[in-house]
């Protein structure tokens, strides 16, 4: 006898980009409708071409700082460019996708009684000074800086998610993502892996910041979206407890320097690439790690388990096809 789940009507914002389109593919994947909202400002089209002709699917041009009334059973907001080089190109529009975005999603989960997840991140920390960093840790963040727009951007988003779970008694999750990689990432985006890749397989010189001392933790993209969807899909306690509605941490705990990582790449795609420093970025984390011990007590089982030699052959597979497919 076989048993079917209730089909739910989900909309993704940022559905298009890097975390999105996965997401979209794991929820059409278990039977959901799925409506992919984007501006495609960073997002492509190309990311979701799969499920065009596929009944569960619907793709929705809009910008979620423009409110819209639409029904739909769940909410998970991942509007918003992620990268320093995007997010920094237009400070004031990044801040207006965090604010004006999460009030929108969150007006529209109160309207029509939807559960709403919120993609926040670990740049909510700023340059740590603590570590590994736990939910409990306030964080470190320069409030004026050039990153500023994406990280208080986030932290007013958080705020915004808080208030109307306290207020509204609206059924949020709140998640901060530490630094996640994987196919569909954007080959020009600035961030590290993207970077040394593209750099490693096009034979030019792999551009570290400082010495290349500082680290990162790195979680491949099938193991975020399954803890998106284990956080979305927790149910009451036995003890008669509410949910748990974040903040959780989700991504790898294994650190590495950025050092390592260059030099990882490098032997992953047997490039002669040289590695040249250049001066730090104001502002960049010294040091980021995830406590996942929250993660781990309230998911079933979730824990990172594709390891970063892995995860990077399959995402210098993905970059090595599309640096062909442009020539």
């Amino acid at each position: 006898m076989r048993f079917y789940r209730e089909q739910k009507k989900v909309l993704v914002t940022g559905g298009c980009g890097f975390l999105g389109s996965h997401l979209v593919d794991k929820l059409i994947d278990r039977g959901d409708y799925v409506i992919a909202l984007d501006n495609l400002f960073t997002g492509s089209r190309e990311n979701t071409l799969q499920h065009e002709s596929n009944p569960n699917f619907e793709f929705l041009k809009h910008d979620v700082e423009v409110d819209l009334s639409l029904e739909v059973d769940e909410i998970y907001n991942l509007a918003c460019p992620a990268s320093p080089v995007h997010y920094q190109h237009d400070p004031i529009k990044t801040l207006k996708t965090c604010v004006l975005g999460a009030l929108n999603m969150l007006n529209l989960a109160k309207r029509f009684d939807s559960k709403i997840f919120q993609a926040s991140t670990s740049e909510v920390y700023g340059d740590p000074a603590e570590h590994p960093q736990t939910e409990a840790y306030f964080g470190n963040v320069n409030p004026i800086g050039e990153r500023s727009c994406y990280d208080e951007g986030k932290r007013v988003s958080e705020t915004l998610f808080f208030n109307y779970y306290r207020k509204e008694n609206v059924d949020i999750r709140v998640a901060r993502i530490f630094n996640t990689y994987g196919p569909r990432m954007h080959p020009n985006d600035g961030r590290v892996v993207s970077n040394f890749i593209v750099q490693a397989l096009q034979g030019k010189d792999l551009t570290i910041y400082g010495d290349g001392s500082q680290t990162r933790s790195f979680c491949y993209v099938d193991d975020l979206i399954d803890g998106f969807l284990q956080f979305m899909d927790l149910a009451p306690s036995e003890e008669g407890l509410g949910v748990y509605p974040g903040p959780l941490n989700l991504g790898n705990p294994q650190e590495f320097t950025v050092l390592e990582l260059a030099h990882l790449v490098i032997s992953l795609t047997g490039s002669s690439s040289k590695i040249v420093s250049l001066p730090l970025p104001s502002d960049d984390p010294i040091k980021r790690k995830p406590d996942i011990t929250l993660a781990q007590n309230y998911l079933n089982d979730w824990y990172p388990k594709i390891d970063l030699e892995e995860g990077l052959k399959k995402t210098i597979e993905y970059f090595d096809d599309l640096l062909i497919n442009q020539i």
